[in-house]
């Protein structure tokens, strides 16, 4: 198994894993985003058709077209537990 920079897990050639959280629309539909790039989002009509829209709004974004990757300053990452 290789890592990216990032920490992602890699799949053959340069591939790299995301997650993608989905929800129902409350309309028939569903949105999706991706946690680990902040405003990353994309909808679809299904859960197959949200994961092929969604994998290609991570490329947009990863390639700098489709979200605010540059924008983005993160000053500070905390844990916490809520029990």
């Amino acid at each position: 198994m290789q890592l990216s920079p990032e920490g992602r897990v890699r799949e053959g050639l340069g591939a790299v894993k995301y997650f993608v959280l989905i929800h129902d629309d409350g309309r028939g539909g569903y949105w999706g985003e991706c946690p680990e790039l902040p405003g990353c989002f994309s909808q679809g009509d299904t859960p197959d058709t949200l994961m092929a829209n969604m994998k290609e709004a991570i490329e947009l974004y990863l390639d700098g077209e489709g979200g605010p990757a540059e924008s983005i300053r993160i000053s500070e990452v905390r844990e916490l537990t809520v029990s």
